[in-house]
């Protein structure tokens, strides 16, 4: 994450189509998504975290696009992974109902947010690469301290 964190803040931003389309793309594509889920499985953090920064790698999309490709990919496979678990009764409704609510508040503001950060030349990315490594320090400290068993 802390890898991928500094190259977002090298990088620099593209306002253009993709750097790689067709099967080049592809080419790239498929390695980056398997690390990315192969990363998200093994330390159990949201592939959606990873998806955008492993997006901007592989296609060399803006990270505006990036991030609405992720949250269109993660919403479409978390609503199958959602109706499977209602219809085995395991969801808690009032639970479920308030962080849906909380969630389209805060996605609503964070779209907004995304937009109004996405026309100033790389103030998204260093936010997203920010928060990236933020995430990745405190989840090494947690993992270590309780190695520790402190």
């Amino acid at each position: 994450m802390m890898v991928v964190a500094v190259s977002m803040l090298r990088r620099n931003p593209s306002t253009e189509k993709p750097v790689r389309e067709g099967w080049a793309m592809v080419a790239w594509i498929v390695p980056v998504s398997f690390g990315v889920g192969l990363l998200s499985g093994f330390f159990g953090i949201g592939g959606g975290f990873l998806i955008v920064p492993g997006l901007v790698f592989a296609t060399g999309m803006p990270i505006l696009n990036a991030v609405a490709t992720s949250l269109f990919s993660v919403g479409t496979f978390g609503t199958t992974t959602a109706l499977t678990y209602a219809f085995a009764r395991l969801v808690h409704w009032l639970i479920a109902l308030e962080y849906i609510g909380g969630g389209i508040i805060g996605g609503i503001a964070g779209a907004r947010l995304a937009t109004h950060l996405g026309s100033k030349k790389k103030a998204l990315s260093r936010l997203f690469a920010s928060v990236i490594l933020v995430v990745a320090i405190f989840y090494m400290l947690a993992v270590n301290i309780t190695a520790l068993h402190l």
